[in-house]
């Protein structure tokens, strides 16, 4: 296994109204991040907010290039962006301890907290294709590049974790620094990583390890894992 300490690239917020970030995604320009009782839109580059919607999201958010789909409590919800409106709804795999969710080649994948796994749904009808175990709290998931983190949160320490998606052995681990969380996570497709900070009120990014040929990423694409 690969292990190393978190680079953190840039802090935002905490802002204000914003007493815990929940999930986090990435539409390709802007930050998306829940709340509890919103949806708020970060411009990563000038660190402003830029909207709110008024849509509950109480864990994680993802992004299938045209609609969000936000945990709330026991179930997901399928929203509209453009307006916030919730345009289709299916049951959570956890029932309501779930936390991290993204979006990767047709399927949601669901972090359950405690439970200490990670789902791979059906985003019409929520049915559960596959489980992965893990030895710690899960929160945020992303897929990136065809390779599957999360992070985790469990007795004040928190890391990033590259998966290997079809056994759940921990391939690569950046540990943040003590005391500091990580409550949501999502990918820019690049060289950062979004991750929600809990408590703290803030989003913060992670360098992502860069990749080179000869170390290539070690992970395979959803659909050919497993």
């Amino acid at each position: 296994m690969i292990r190393a300490a978190a680079e953190i690239l840039r802090e935002y917020g905490p802002f204000p109204g914003v007493e815990r970030v929940r999930g986090v995604s990435f539409d390709g320009r802007n930050v998306w991040f829940a709340s509890g009782d919103r949806l708020n839109v970060l411009d990563p580059g000038s660190g402003t907010m830029v909207r709110v919607l008024d849509v509950a999201g109480h864990a994680g958010t993802a992004f299938d290039g045209r609609h969000l789909f936000q945990l709330a409590e026991d179930r997901i919800q399928k929203i509209d962006p453009a307006t916030g409106r919730v345009l289709a709804t299916i049951p959570a795999p956890g029932g309501g301890g779930d936390s991290g969710l993204a979006w990767a080649e047709g399927t949601l994948w669901v972090g359950q907290y405690r439970g200490r796994r990670i789902h791979q749904i059906d985003p019409a009808t929520g049915a559960t294709l596959r489980t992965i175990e893990s030895n710690r709290f899960v929160t945020g998931v992303t897929w990136v590049d065809g390779e599957l983190w999360h992070g985790t949160w469990e007795a004040e320490e928190s890391d990033l974790r590259r998966i290997d998606p079809r056994t759940g052995e921990v391939l690569e681990r950046l540990d943040l620094p003590s005391g500091m969380g990580v409550s949501g996570l999502e990918s820019d497709g690049g060289d950062r990583f979004f991750c929600g900070g809990g408590s703290s009120g803030t989003v913060r990014a992670v360098r992502r390890p860069r990749r080179d040929s000869a170390t290539g990423g070690g992970s395979r694409s959803p659909d050919n894992a497993g």
